[in-house]
C-alpha cells in the first residue's frame, strides 16, 4: 500500500520517494488558509512547501535578482561592510562546519567572482554564506514580509521585546552551487521556514525517529547522509527539490540535510508557538539532563 500524505484541494503535489513507494509531497497553491495549513500541517507536524506565489510580492525577489541571478553588484553596493558569517563546507567543526567571518564584500568580490570560473572552481574552498542576521542588522530593510502561516512565532517577538540584548533567529544564506548544509534537526526543536529567493535546493527529509536508523555504534548521526552507505529511500527519506520563489515548512524535528543544486540565496527562520512548545520543552529537558550528566562524570 502506498504511504501518502492527504491531499485535498487547493494543495498540488510533487514527486518524491518515500521508502522503495512513490508518495507525494505536498505543494501548497494560492487558495489557501491559515486554518488549513494549521490543520494539515503545523498541527500534525508534517512538511509542505508552498509555490512561489507566496514570495512573489517581495522586494528581494526583485531587487537582489537579476535575470534570474543573484545581484552580487547590488549586495556589495548595498550591504558590503555588513559582517557575515561564512561556512567552509570542507571543513568539519565538531558536528557542523569551520566557519570565519568576512565583509561581504570580500566574500562576493573577492570570493564568489572569482569561484564562477571554472578553470578556478576545482583549486578553491566552497564557501557558504550562513546565518546572516539580516533584519536585526538592517531592521529598516523591508526586503520581504513573513508570510501569515508563520507569523505566530514566540521566538523572534522574545528578542524583539528586549531591551538589555539584540538577537533574533532570521537568517539570510547565501551559497554557491555545490555549497551544502549537514544532517540535522533544526535548533530546540524549532519549526523552521525557508524561502528560495533566487535558485534551487535539494533537500533530503526523516520523519521524526527515522533517523535513529542512521546511528553508528557509538549513538551519533551521520554528519553527511550522502556518505552514509546506506539505502536511505529504504530508511523512510522523502526527497524533494525546492524551485526558485518557492518556500519550505519543516515541522519540528525532522532530520534534513540541503545541497545548493545552483547558486542559491535564500531567507529562513526559526519558530516557535503554542503547536509545538511542548516538543521544545521536551528537547532543552533532555539537553539540561545529559550536561548534568557530564557535570557528574567530571566531577567523580
Amino acid at each position: 500500500m502506498r504511504k501518502m500524505i492527504e491531499l485535498q484541494s487547493p494543495v498540488v503535489s510533487k514527486n518524491i520517494q518515500l521508502g522503495d513507494e512513490l508518495s507525494l509531497f505536498p505543494s501548497v497553491s494560492n487558495e489557501f488558509t491559515y486554518d488549513t495549513f494549521f490543520r494539515r500541517y503545523m498541527e500534525p507536524n508534517l512538511p509542505c512547501i508552498f509555490q512561489s506565489w507566496l514570495t512573489a510580492e517581495w522586494a528581494a525577489r526583485k531587487i537582489w535578482v537579476s535575470d534570474n541571478k543573484i545581484d552580487v553588484d547590488h549586495l556589495v553596493h548595498k550591504y558590503g561592510l555588513a559582517e557575515v558569517p561564512v561556512a567552509d563546507c570542507d571543513q568539519k567543526h565538531y558536528n557542523s562546519q569551520q566557519k570565519e567571518t568576512f565583509l561581504l564584500k570580500n566574500y562576493l568580490s573577492k570570493y564568489w567572482l572569482n569561484h564562477k570560473c571554472e578553470e578556478n572552481k576545482s583549486h578553491q574552498k566552497c564557501l557558504y554564506l550562513k546565518d546572516w542576521h539580516f533584519v536585526r542588522a538592517y531592521p529598516e530593510a523591508k526586503i520581504y514580509r513573513t508570510p501569515i502561516f508563520f507569523c505566530s512565532d514566540w521566538l523572534n517577538e522574545f528578542w524583539e521585546k528586549r531591551e538589555d540584548s539584540q538577537d533574533d533567529y532570521r537568517f539570510v544564506y547565501l551559497g554557491p552551487k555545490g555549497s551544502w548544509t549537514p544532517f540535522h534537526a533544526d535548533v530546540f526543536q524549532s519549526y523552521s521556514w525557508s524561502a528560495n529567493v533566487c535558485g534551487r535546493k535539494k533537500w533530503i527529509f526523516f520523519p521524526p525517529g527515522a533517523e535513529e536508523s542512521l546511528k553508528d555504534c557509538m549513538g551519533s548521526l551521520p554528519y553527511d547522509i550522502a556518505k552514509s552507505g546506506q539505502n536511505l529511500d529504504a530508511l523512510g527519506a522523502l526527497t524533494v527539490i525546492q524551485e526558485p520563489g518557492e518556500t519550505i515548512f519543516v515541522p519540528s524535528g525532522w532530520h534534513h540535510q540541503v545541497w545548493n543544486l545552483e547558486d542559491t540565496l535564500s531567507i529562513n527562520h526559526n519558530w516557535i508557538n503554542a503547536t509545538n512548545i511542548l516538543q521544545v520543552w521536551r528537547q532543552l529537558l533532555a539537553e539540561l539532563l545529559k550536561v548534568r550528566c557530564l557535570a557528574n562524570v567530571l566531577l567523580i
